[in-house]
């Protein structure tokens, strides 16, 4: 079964492309039945098509597609979700066996419609500035603002808060000066002080008899309640917010010597979501947060202004004895909660060498669908290009976004919804498909996205709901739809529509095993046990993976009960532990080494990406150049590290270039700029020209490190290995150089593995 040829068509991955047809005999498979969705996944061959949806009666809505029975005589077609009979809308009266619209083909299992209504209000960006940086930090920051206001489309709407030891809301309507409304930072407000202070909200209409060249700002006002004075198109406000930026300074506010600049990034966030969910409720908007240090004061503090006082660390934060962290995420999920309920996404781009708070802040970012990035300093180019990649377009000039997203499940009455994990939160629709079982997001059919990309990928978790006395009939159908409505970047409402078929078959059928997609299962049991290790302590996610693997092994291994020696996995299912065993060292689940900010980006990183991308970021990809041939894979092992070849590690995150010992010695000497070394030369070139494509296409942009074998940042690269030549090991394949670890070794790991699964208990 070709996995990636249903996944460029559909953009879904199922962890089981044949499901058992009890529920008992699901349990047993370990995995759960479960899908990754690529909700806007790129599909150049297939545009949207110009029409509406043809929906099932009410409460089922589920959306016309080739799995429905027709009646092309009598004009109806029968839902294969609730069985109930439809008639075709009268636009459809000339359909028949030989002409039937797109969404009956095969080819169109995912098809997007475009919708009749329009958004009112274009999509809205306000842009929320820390002004406690360092001069370079804050020239740098406002020239990649000032660029991105022409990356912007005309008419998008935009707003600026500016924020230090105040927070000061502009008002981008006022051209004779630059005009701001100050609140204090120490003060948390809630919408109605915001309304009341800025004369916005539902209140505000327009004034009878007013004269008629206000009549096109009345309709603004109308639709923006007010807010037109402090978020205006671009075209309409350039020349002043660039000058307002361009003037910027840093925040007046002195800062002794042993105290760190009192910052307010909670109370700026509480006035940047409660102006735009007055002014513009569930229509498409990003608050973009530019921060360069940690919150200091007022709601949503992270750290003391004092400098004795360290930022909190994992172990503070297990041991709760960091006081600010449980009250600064209640307050920051509260916030999270409104923005996404109204529609509006929360970016966060972080320029500092030391914390800012994303460990606090990351329900903002990851229950709205927003991006997180984490960048040392805002003059780097990590964060000038990935700011930039927010704004890619398409061939059609439109941004690469969709907002205000709403996903909603529909499933045939044998399987039951259990959950999402994902940039998404519940849109608390409890339907007769919503399992009592919660993995991730539960109790619910429908979960809303207040923004999406083409990369924006979903893990969506299900059950079989079917008892033993009821047995399937083999070769029925397991039907699941995901019905997407957006909100595009051109104003249009969308809806992207998939519908997915799986067969029954017995719990002992090989055919279970052969549709096994380890690589889809693998992402998806990652989210899992990344969701669960929010909660609970490491040490029992890592037990309940292995648990959850040995089970695995048992039920699909050849073996002969406890003869150790006969363990064999199918090649559907034999890189499925290597997986697992990076997925244990991982700093998804191993926090040693990484801050609680880091940790927060890098988990929300892997519950947004595709299969490929999170597998990436699980285990790396390996890359040898040698000047015996061409480049090629190589295993993610201390063998590889030999002194005569350039290794490229890709891990996502960051992408390496490591130098042989001998190669660094040539290079050193120059022999690469003589002419007859010209192999050298090249062979030196290789490396960099791939590591720049993978650089081209990759958001957030990964860390680019160049370095030596024994320098002090082949660190990066030791740190991913499977240490088979360590300290304490000898080599088992030969060459390669020593990793000083006490990490258990891939080889020990999998005999550990193999003597368990054959003892027949887990």
């Amino acid at each position: 079964m070709d996995f990636e040829a249903i996944e460029d068509q559909d953009g879904v991955r199922c962890s089981w492309n044949v499901l058992p047809n009890t529920r008992i005999e699901a349990t047993r498979c370990v995995v759960p039945v479960s899908t990754l969705y690529t909700v806007l996944k790129d599909r150049p061959n297939v545009p949207p098509v110009m029409y509406e949806p043809v929906m099932c009666k009410a409460p089922c809505r589920a959306v016309l597609n080739p799995y429905c029975q027709i009646d092309v005589r009598g004009k109806l077609w029968i839902c294969p979700f609730c069985l109930q009979r439809n008639q075709f809308p009268p636009h459809y009266r000339d359909i028949a066996a030989h002409n039937l619209p797109p969404e009956l083909h095969q080819q169109y299992t995912t098809i997007e419609y475009t919708m009749a209504r329009q958004s009112p209000v274009p999509p809205v960006f306000m842009f929320v500035v820390d002004t406690c940086l360092e001069e370079d930090e804050l020239k740098a920051l406002k020239d990649s603002l000032i660029l991105a206001l022409s990356l912007l489309p005309p008419n998008a709407l935009v707003g600026l808060i500016t924020y230090g030891t105040m927070v000061q809301l502009h008002e981008l309507g006022y051209q004779e000066c630059a005009k701001s409304y100050v609140f204090r930072g120490s003060k948390d407000y809630n919408v109605k002080q915001i309304q009341e202070m800025l004369g916005i909200g539902s209140g505000v209409r327009n004034q009878p008899g007013a004269a008629p060249q206000q009549q096109q700002q009345q309709h603004m006002a109308q639709q923006t309640y007010g807010a037109e004075r402090f978020v205006q198109p671009v075209e309409q406000c350039e020349f002043t917010l660039t000058s307002i930026l361009e003037q910027l300074q840093r925040d007046p506010w002195p800062v002794a010597s042993d105290r760190r600049a009192l910052r307010s990034t909670g109370a700026a966030m509480a006035v940047a979501v409660g102006v735009l969910e007055t002014a513009f409720p569930n229509a498409g908007g990003r608050v973009m947060l530019f921060c360069g240090g940690p919150a200091t004061q007022g709601p949503g503090m992270v750290v003391g202004p004092e400098l004795k006082e360290p930022m909190r660390s994992h172990h503070d934060i297990e041991k709760e004895s960091d006081r600010h962290y449980r009250k600064a995420v209640k307050f920051f999920e509260a916030l999270a909660k409104r923005a996404a309920n109204a529609g509006h996404a929360v970016d966060i781009f972080s320029g500092c060498l030391d914390q800012v708070g994303l460990a606090e802040m990351k329900s903002l970012v990851n229950w709205t669908g927003g991006h997180m990035v984490l960048t040392d300093s805002f003059v780097t180019a990590i964060f000038k290009q990935s700011f930039q990649r927010v704004f890619e377009k398409d061939e059609q000039d439109q941004l690469m976004m969709g907002f205000n997203a709403m996903i909603e499940v529909q499933t045939t009455k044998e399987l039951k919804v259990c959950g999402l994990i994902g940039p998404g939160i519940s849109a608390v629709k409890k339907t007769a498909i919503v399992s009592d079982t919660e993995i991730g997001v539960g109790g619910t059919s429908a979960w809303r996205l207040a923004a999406i990309n083409p990369r924006t990928t979903v893990g969506m978790y299900f059950e079989v709901a079917n008892q033993q006395s009821q047995a399937l009939q083999p070769g029925s159908h397991a039907l699941v739809q995901f019905a997407t409505t957006y909100q595009h970047a051109s104003g249009q409402y969308r809806m992207r529509v998939t519908t997915i078929a799986r067969n029954w078959a017995e719990g002992a059928s090989p055919e279970i095993a052969a549709s096994f997609d380890q690589e889809a299962a693998a992402t998806l049991m990652s989210r899992i046990a990344v969701f669960k290790s929010e909660v609970d302590e490491t040490a029992d996610v890592l037990r309940w993976l292995d648990r959850m693997l040995i089970r695995l092994c048992q039920k699909f291994g050849d073996y002969r009960r406890d003869d150790q020696a006969s363990f064999r996995l199918g090649p559907g299912f034999s890189i499925y532990p290597q997986f697992m065993y990076y997925l244990r060292r991982s700093q998804f689940l191993q926090v040693f080494n990484s801050s609680p900010d880091e940790t927060a980006f890098y988990r929300h990183c892997l519950f947004r990406e595709d299969t490929n991308n999170s597998l990436t970021m699980i285990q790396p990809s390996l890359s040898s150049f040698g000047l015996d041939g061409p480049s090629a894979p190589v295993v993610l092992d201390s063998a590889s590290m030999k002194p005569d070849v350039i290794l490229l590690l890709d891990s996502f995150f960051h992408i390496l270039i490591w130098h042989g010992e001998n190669i660094a010695e040539w290079r050193k000497a120059g022999y690469h700029e003589q002419p007859e070394y010209e192999n050298l030369r090249l062979l030196l070139e290789a490396p960099v020209q791939e590591a720049q494509n993978l650089l081209v296409e990759r958001m957030p942009v990964p860390r680019y490190i160049v370095c030596d074998q024994n320098g002090s940042q082949a660190r990066f690269l030791v740190s991913k290995l499977n240490p088979s030549t360590s300290y304490n090991s000898a080599n088992q394949y030969g060459g390669g150089e020593a990793v000083l670890t006490d990490d258990v070794n891939l080889h020990s790991f999998l005999t550990a593995l193999s003597s368990l699964a054959v003892k027949g208990t887990s």
